[in-house]
Formats: C-alpha cells, sequence, structure tokens
C-alpha cells in the first residue's frame, strides 16, 4: 500500500512516497507553487505516474489547535485535488514538521543553500511518516 505525502506552502509543495509495504516515508521533490497552471500541471504528472493508493496532506494548526488562514488554503488545494484523484485523501497534523525537517537538514550538514530546496520534500516526508506510523499501531 503506496501513500502519497503532500506538503502544501505557500511557495512549495513538498512531495513524499512511501514504500511498497507503507511503512517508510522517503522525501521525493518539491513542486514550486507558482503559477498554477504549472503547478497542477506538475501535480497531475506525479499522481498519473506514481503509483498509490491514498493521499496525506499536511494541515496547518496553530499550536494551541486551532485552524487559521493558511488551514482554508489548504482546504481549498485538497477540494481541488479531490476533483483530480479517485483515492481517500487525509490530513495529518503538520505542526512543526518544517522546523523538524531544518533540524534534520542540518543534523545531515546539508547547506542553508541546499536546505532551501529540501526542506518542503523532507517535511512532506516528516507528515506521511507520522501518518502512516500512526496506521501501524
Amino acid at each position: 500500500m503506496r501513500v502519497l505525502g503532500l506538503d502544501f506552502g505557500s511557495e512549495r509543495i513538498g512531495v513524499a512516497l512511501s514504500d511498497d509495504l507503507g511503512m517508510i516515508a522517503q522525501p521525493l521533490e518539491f513542486v514550486p507553487n507558482h503559477p498554477p497552471d504549472g503547478v497542477w500541471k506538475r501535480l497531475n504528472e506525479i499522481l498519473r505516474d506514481t503509483p498509490y493508493e491514498t493521499i496525506v496532506v499536511g494541515m496547518p494548526r496553530n499550536m494551541d489547535g486551532s485552524y487559521g488562514p493558511a488551514a482554508e488554503k489548504v482546504r481549498q488545494f485538497i477540494e481541488q485535488l479531490e476533483q483530480e484523484v479517485g483515492v481517500p485523501v487525509r490530513t495529518w497534523d503538520e505542526r512543526l514538521s518544517s522546523a523538524q525537517a531544518n533540524r534534520v537538514l542540518l543534523q545531515a550538514n546539508v547547506s542553508r543553500k541546499k536546505r532551501k530546496s529540501h526542506v518542503d520534500k523532507m517535511a512532506a516526508a516528516i507528515i506521511l511518516q507520522g501518518y502512516l506510523d500512526s496506521t501501524q499501531l
């Protein structure tokens, strides 16, 4: 059971994919979030060319658990995504996923310049891994 993970951001959308057993998340790539036509063109290529059974999208929440303006943008993205795919789309709490991704990249001695291009797909992998871990319980 492969699962595709997405970290929707205002600048980039991080993409991650699980292994065939649905146990380990791996960063795949990021898609620039502008222009809208280019975003959906690339996302549709990924959706078409990548085998998956479920999609997990990171849902931004405030530290108190409430939803803010960023969550509304993600909800709109999910509505459009659901029109493109015929599989379940789940959400997963993404609080601090980018901070955790930055820490992982820092520990791996990834340069600041390279971190910028890796942090979104790493955050997507962290979100996806959290979801995968929750399904293994």
